[in-house]
């Protein structure tokens, strides 16, 4: 057993707000010095399994994980096999992850810019048993305070705590990450609570800048698929503000 950088809730070019490709992911971890990975895209596991082949070939292993929209906020579900559809409730959202035999993460639990992905309140409590982790901070909060605000959630209910980079480019990649014992893929997911528990988390501020370019990556992707009456929507939206 030796100890590795694992770097969780990560996305790439399959979300619609990155265009982060294997090789740019390739280049970051190894840089970094990560050797595990969680690829959790939004709705969607397509690139993680993908992705999952391409990085094992260079010693990085790679967590299949998705981001789920729920009807109430966003809800990860990591070492997952299938898609899980979108905007259904959360308690069918937890079931499926749970007939998977995945692990139910949650990513960003208070977060005042991104209000809108954030899980609702009362779904937090009433689903504080079937949450194995929660964000104590995440790697695109703007403030420091929402951190400490996260914290007081996982404190409150206590939720097995864990940082999340929320990486969309590659300036993000292995900047926020935990130092784990660690075996393989198998040993970990069978004993993650015991490990992230005895684990040290490195955690760095956000790089603002990243959000202009995730703007920049959603205007790309409209572009891509010629989306262009959401196009004029979110620069009409924007140029309103």
């Amino acid at each position: 057993m030796s100890k590795i950088r694992a770097e969780f809730h990560t996305h790439t070019r399959y979300s619609k707000d990155s265009i982060l490709n294997k090789f740019f992911i390739l280049l970051m971890c190894k840089i970094k010095k990560i050797k595990l990975i969680a690829i959790t895209d939004h709705n969607e596991v397509k690139g993680a399994i993908k992705y999952q082949k391409f990085l094992k070939k260079f010693n990085i292993d790679v967590i299949v994980g998705e981001e789920v929209m729920t009807d109430s906020g966003e809800i990860i579900g990591l070492f997952l096999k299938e898609k899980i559809q979108p905007l259904q409730s959360v308690d069918k959202t937890i079931q499926q992850i749970k007939e998977q035999n995945g692990i139910i993460y949650l990513p960003h639990p208070y977060d005042e810019k991104r209000y809108k992905t954030v899980l609702n309140e009362d779904e937090q409590i009433k689903h504080k048993n079937d949450i194995d982790f929660i964000e104590i901070h995440n790697g695109r909060n703007i403030f420091k305070e929402y951190s400490d605000k996260q914290k007081d959630i996982q404190q409150r209910l206590k939720i097995a705590p864990i940082i999340g980079s929320d990486a969309h480019t590659f300036i993000e990649l292995g900047r926020n990450y935990i130092e784990i014992e660690y075996t393989n893929i198998e040993d970990f997911k069978d004993n993650m609570k015991d490990v992230i528990e005895k684990s040290e988390f490195h955690k760095k501020k956000c790089i603002k800048f990243a959000h202009t370019i995730t703007k920049f990556a959603r205007i790309i992707k409209m572009i891509e698929k010629g989306e262009f009456n959401e196009l004029y929507r979110t620069i009409f939206k924007r140029c309103r503000k």
